[in-house]
């Protein structure tokens, strides 16, 4: 580029700044971004709402920190935690206005799913705050896991499964496991209960939290990508009030999603030349 003396625009190279370093980090909060480029908060904050708005960053809900949008990744084969997170946020804040119980929605792991979002911090219930992203959940002992596992192909589950059998045989664990995802295949949602035996991630934890789950898998073009749950006080309300009550939110809100991420993935794709 030919030099010429031409002034620069001030608060497009401010808001370049701010978007690079949110680049550089993987994420940033309003602090973390104040301190690294000295810019004011109020400043700040007007940037990272017109980066949002124009579909640069976006704003996680489960720690409030800006992250850069999947939709400048480019197209890519397989769903990342990143893009589904990002398209799911929005919809989380509305499954918190029409459910009390905060949810959370977590992808694939080798051996576990990894929650990537989650709308605690919005209910505020310290008694049942989710996440935070990072944390690795259960397939055999969470209802998140569990819808994952019965949503999956034969084939992958398998692959899963071979990962978390113990070393010993178990023929009653096993036929157990079938019956239990075959169970949330038929009624179309997984729970909690009932317990397996096999020592997994969250064992424990799943019977002594006090808590209660149900879950739904996240589909893309017929095959699972995430699982949303949401996630109860066991003394606060029983499985079936909270499965009839709130089912129905839970399952729109994994048809978003779902939708969002299918519209997202074909406008991707129109721009890869």
């Amino acid at each position: 580029m030919i030099e010429r003396k031409v002034k620069t625009v001030r608060a497009l190279e401010r808001g370049l700044q701010v978007l690079s370093e949110i680049d550089r980090r993987r994420g940033a909060n309003l602090h973390e971004l104040h301190l690294a480029l000295g810019l004011p908060k109020a400043t700040l904050l007007r940037m990272v709402v017109t980066l949002g708005k124009h579909g640069h960053i976006w704003q996680r809900l489960a720690d409030g920190a800006f992250l850069p949008s999947a939709r400048r990744s480019g197209f890519v084969s397989d769903m990342s935690g990143e893009e589904v997170a990002e398209v799911a946020s929005q919809r989380l804040v509305k499954l918190s206005e029409q459910v009390a119980w905060p949810s959370a929605i977590a992808v694939p792991r080798e051996d576990h799913l990894e929650i990537v979002e989650t709308n605690s911090p919005l209910l505020r219930l310290d008694a049942i705050t989710l996440g935070p992203v990072g944390i690795r959940l259960s397939y055999l002992h969470t209802a998140t896991g569990r819808a994952y596992l019965a949503a999956c192909d034969a084939d992958q589950r398998q692959v899963i499964l071979g990962r978390l059998r113990p070393a010993q045989e178990d023929p009653a664990g096993e036929r157990l496991l079938t019956d239990l995802l075959g169970d949330i295949r038929d009624r179309g949602y997984a729970l909690r209960e009932p317990f397996h035996p096999w020592p997994d991630r969250n064992w424990q934890a799943v019977r002594q939290d006090g808590r209660r789950s149900m879950a739904v898998p996240v589909m893309v073009d017929g095959r699972p990508v995430a699982s949303i749950n949401i996630t109860w006080l066991q003394r606060r309300s029983d499985t079936a009030t909270v499965v009839q009550r709130h089912l129905g939110a839970l399952r729109k809100a994994a048809d978003l999603i779902s939708q969002d991420l299918v519209a997202k993935r074909a406008g991707d794709t129109a721009k890869t030349p």
